[in-house]
């Protein structure tokens, strides 16, 4: 799928002005096959404005409390396999440093589920997916659809045989005693 971002800014004469546009290439990686992220924008601390426009710093995939992140997220069918000469090594690597800090938060031992200190502002632009929870509770979602996921464990599912596309703003979070 492409995605055209434009950004624009203020020039030192303090007019708006269009300081970027263009096609945003996905991020794939070996060991999620079928799934693209397009990270669009994101900060690591709450915007300040006026902007030129100039890319904000964002470290991690994930933001910190006050950060936030941009970005669609399409997700493969759940029968797209994993590739039998797969190099186990050299794909977490590729992940580590083209999603840094995405595999930290996925459990080893129940594949896609994760939790992070981020409200997440979910948007199902097309295909459909199901939203898993705590206890195997599911809920099958269409476009249109849209979830706010408070910090809480979950895992999202393609059992569809097309691709699904979600809207996603992630708002970094601080996670209280619970």
């Amino acid at each position: 799928m492409g995605i055209r971002c434009v950004v624009t800014g203020q020039k030192e004469d303090g007019k708006s002005a269009i300081v970027a546009d263009e096609e945003v290439d996905p991020i794939t990686v070996s060991l999620l096959p079928g799934t693209q992220f397009h990270r669009l924008w994101g900060s690591d601390s709450a915007p300040t404005l006026p902007t030129d426009g100039t890319p904000p710093g964002q470290d991690g995939y994930f933001p910190p409390p006050g950060g936030y992140r941009f970005l669609f997220f399409t997700l493969g069918p759940d029968s797209a396999t994993l590739p039998d000469d797969l190099d186990l090594g050299a794909a977490l690597v590729e992940l580590g440093t083209k999603l840094p800090g995405l595999a930290e938060a996925m459990e080893p031992d129940n594949p896609g589920m994760h939790t992070t200190d981020t409200v997440d502002l979910d948007l199902v632009v097309s295909g459909e997916v199901w939203l898993e929870l705590d206890d195997g509770e599911e809920l099958h979602l269409h476009a249109g659809d849209c979830v706010v996921q408070n910090g809480t464990r979950h895992a999202w599912r393609n059992r569809s045989s097309e691709p699904a596309v979600l809207f996603v703003t992630l708002l970094g979070a601080r996670r209280g005693p619970g």
